[in-house]
């Protein structure tokens, strides 16, 4: 490229016709004109492109939008090196223009791969419809797809702008010494990385193994949400009361936590009756199918009725129940709940808890014990005692 460039003297009349101006005011209307040029061309281009995929469907119509920056900038880079042998620049100038052109190329090369990288991602994952009604093949490759676009994404930004960077002489000769010296400033660099490296091969593990995914309804610091974004770096949960839990990738491979879909979005729950001793189970048990069979939150699959505990005022009743994923089994277990307390209170209230109290009547000894003591002795200093006349 650099034997394409002229002097003004060496273009004739067209070097002649920007005599009036400093060389690079005439070099930078030839290269605006240039630029102007690629971008018409490239609409005409465009527009050509997409009249014929007007027939197909409407993903190869996002597919040419995708493209259409970096292919405008490719036919405008195109533009400028046809026009650049034109320009009337002096040597100098002639130079820093060839530089630029040499980085705009290095760019538009990275800018291409990451948009082939994005347009492969989407064709894989045409293949499989996140809404689906049981979309766990769907989320598991929706997630390894982001997780692993968005590190070769980081990977390849830093490798353009390194290759970039490498162009000029200066910034090469910096980056080559600190990379080849062992000393205090390639500690530092290493430690200033390691965050941001630890969480790359973080998402490159977490991609393959996926202990959690895009949708999944996870437990984490105590708080229940959904994983609503996976990046390079961090994981998003969206949590039941609209607020954003932001964690490292690395939280997820070091710290225990809870995934209800891991293998399946279906899952138990119970509702818990706490109840007096006259509660006659049976009838329990005939209104917690009578509900689920009139409710369509209930799948179908679990349906229990269980005395769980026996206390000093109260007998404990486990309600188990089923349903197709968390939010509908919590809306399931409230109206359990809801349902079974208004059936006690209509038809067994006498079944509700009560505090039971024994008072003797007035002007009647108590019986004494088998020790000889009164039932008020025996009972001890905390005994109750009745009213007096």
């Amino acid at each position: 490229m650099a034997s394409t460039f002229k002097t003004p003297a060496q273009l004739g009349w067209f070097g002649r016709a920007f005599e009036w101006a400093p060389p690079w005011v005439g070099g930078l209307i030839v290269l605006a004109a240039a630029v102007a040029v690629g971008v018409v061309l490239h609409g005409l281009a465009a527009a050509l492109v997409r009249r014929l995929l007007r027939s197909r469907d409407e993903f190869w119509g996002r597919l040419v939008a995708r493209t259409r920056h970096p292919t405008r900038l490719a036919f405008a880079l195109a533009a400028v090196i046809v026009a650049s042998p034109l320009a009337p620049f002096t040597r100098g100038q002639a130079h820093l223009l060839r530089q630029a052109l040499f980085i705009g190329i290095i760019l538009l090369i990275g800018w291409a791969v990451l948009v082939a990288l994005d347009i492969g991602a989407a064709l894989y994952m045409r293949r499989f419809r996140e809404e689906a009604p049981d979309s766990l093949v769907a989320r598991k490759h929706l997630t390894q797809v982001r997780v692993l676009r968005r590190a070769a994404s980081v990977l390849i930004v830093l490798l353009t702008i390194a290759l970039a960077l490498m162009t000029i002489p200066g910034v090469r000769q910096w980056g080559v010494t600190l990379l080849a010296t062992g000393g205090a400033a390639g500690i530092i660099l290493g430690l200033s990385l390691q965050p941001l490296l630890s969480n790359l091969l973080a998402g490159v593990q977490l991609a393959t193994t996926q202990p959690v995914r895009i949708d999944d309804q996870v437990v984490v610091e105590g708080e229940w949400g959904t994983v609503e974004e996976i990046t390079s770096t961090y994981i998003v949960v969206r949590i039941w009361d609209e607020r954003r839990l932001v964690l490292p990738l690395t939280y997820f491979l070091q710290k225990p936590f809870q995934n209800w879909t891991r293998q399946s979005t279906q899952l138990l729950g119970t509702a818990m009756l706490y109840v007096d001793y006259a509660v006659p189970v049976q009838a329990v048990r005939d209104k917690l199918a009578e509900i689920l069979k009139g409710s369509p939150l209930w799948d179908g699959r679990v349906s229990a009725v269980q005395v769980t505990d026996l206390r000093e005022r109260t007998v404990e009743i486990r309600c188990l129940v089923s349903a197709a994923d968390a939010g509908k089994l919590f809306d399931l277990r409230c109206l359990v709940r809801e349902q079974m307390v208004g059936f006690l209170q209509s038809r067994y209230p006498h079944a509700l808890p009560r505090v039971r109290l024994d008072v003797s009547p007035v002007g009647i000894e108590p019986v004494a014990g088998p020790d000889g003591r009164s039932g008020g002795e025996a009972a001890g200093n905390g005994a109750a005692e009745g009213p007096h006349a």
